[in-house]
């Protein structure tokens, strides 16, 4: 196992673009912690703070497509490193004006979402170019996976150490410089500069007229509804048994049980179509997440929810390939923005829809929120079977002699799944 994410690290430029897309991920990570933290420090309510945080989190929904189209449309640089930017000044204004006026604060909140860059579909992206072999490619979709979990666990750790060192403004300030900075590492990069998306035909759908594309986004969206509903439930587990770190235990044993299985995952060479493989992986996640339901004692419940996260991480790479075979040409950084809208967007659909649920039946009921939201998104991948059964074939634009395809373009189109058969995954031997 350590031997082949070895190799894949040792590539050139591998590493810096993974730590790059994560430090200018930060800010993402840690917004809605950020946020809350610093709205209370200036004497905001937490309805207020709820608020700013969902402006927030809805202006980056809408963001990360839009922007994800225009990188495809216009190359990296020109789009990540502005937007990086923009989305740092937006939360410097709050830093810096505080809750006062109302207006500017909502206005500052909804610039530093709208306007965050999309280094995650960036990433994902690149990784053809950058990796050439579709094992490697295969292997660093999975290392992406387990990497966010890093990154999610870490980031709100980085906010309280901020906060306690210095005060919650700066720790805004501090996490979005951050920000910039790992997005300027990025789009600087040789990789990045060269990356050019392939011909595209104009259709203002863009990703979305991919039929594939759309049953993976449905499917998605019920499973960030689920793992939003177990955040929630599990802070209401912890209330119950009278003891709030309890949460973090079951919270921090989902993170390791989805490291554990993307790592193991990435590990190995999968067989078959991926299709076929994500089905039965979020078959095996609506199963580990059904259990909890039961909420036994604190430790057998911290057992099951490492068991619980063991297939998220695996699900996650295996819809980036997925994503990758269904996209339409020249549209693969939008088409992963989307999952990343999709996911996003059915979180905070989660912890809306579980806090009733809660009051009236208890945590138990919440984990059962979450069962049912992993049986959701595999009834959407049956349900859309024949979608999903093999890539669309989407019309390649010709690309006229004045506009001859880069080195790394051919090296994309030779990976895409919607250009030819196998599209960098051989027959049989596909990631």
């Amino acid at each position: 196992m350590a031997t082949g994410y070895a190799e894949l690290l040792r590539a050139r430029h591998a590493v810096r673009l993974l730590a790059g897309t994560l430090v200018g991920r930060l800010p993402n990570a840690t917004a809605a912690l950020a946020i809350v933290l610093f709205t209370r420090a200036e004497g905001g309510s937490y309805t207020l703070a709820g608020a700013l945080s969902a402006v927030y989190g809805l202006s980056n929904a809408v963001g990360q497509p839009l922007l994800g189209r225009a990188v495809d449309l216009w190359g990296q640089p020109r789009v990540m490193l502005p937007a990086a930017l923009l989305s740092g000044l937006g939360m410097a204004a709050l830093a810096l004006t505080g809750i006062e006026p109302l207006p500017v604060a909502y206005a500052a909140a909804a610039v530093a979402g709208l306007f965050t860059p999309p280094l995650e579909g960036g990433l994902r992206a690149l990784w053809p170019s950058v990796l050439k072999h579709p094992d490697r490619v295969h292997a660093a979709y999975a290392l992406d996976a387990v990497a966010q979990e890093v990154m999610f666990t870490l980031g709100p750790l980085a906010v309280t150490v901020l906060v306690a060192l210095w005060s919650e403004a700066a720790a805004l300030l501090v996490i979005n410089a951050l920000g910039v900075l790992g997005a300027l590492s990025v789009v600087v990069s040789p990789p990045s500069r060269r990356w050019r998306s392939e011909p595209r035909e104009a259709h203002w759908l863009g990703a979305l007229r991919s039929g594939g594309l759309l049953a993976l986004l449905g499917s998605f969206f019920f499973v960030g509804l689920a793992l939003g509903t177990i955040a929630v439930a599990a802070v209401a587990y912890a209330d119950g048994h009278g003891d709030e770190l309890i949460s973090s235990y079951l919270l921090s044993a989902l993170g390791a049980g989805a490291l554990v299985g993307g790592l193991a995952y990435g590990a190995r060479t999968w067989a078959g179509e991926p299709e076929t493989r994500l089905r039965a992986l979020v078959a095996a996640l609506a199963a580990g997440y059904l259990p909890l339901a039961l909420a036994p004692g604190p430790v057998a419940m911290t057992f099951l929810a490492g068991v619980a996260g063991l297939f998220l991480a695996p699900a996650l790479a295996c819809a980036f390939v997925v994503v990758d075979r269904h996209a339409p040409p020249g549209t693969v950084t939008e088409a992963f923005s989307w999952l990343v809208t999709s996911f996003g967007v059915g979180a905070a659909a989660g912890t809306a829809v579980v806090g009733p649920v809660i009051e009236w039946g208890g945590a138990p009921a919440g984990f059962l929120v979450a069962g049912a939201g992993g049986l959701a998104a595999l009834l959407v991948l049956l349900a859309t079977g024949r979608v999903l059964a093999a890539p669309a074939r989407f019309p390649a634009p010709v690309r006229t002699p004045s506009h001859p395809p880069s080195p790394d373009a051919v090296a994309r189109m030779e990976s895409d799944r919607n250009g030819g058969a196998g599209a960098g995954f051989k027959t049989g031997h596909q990631a």
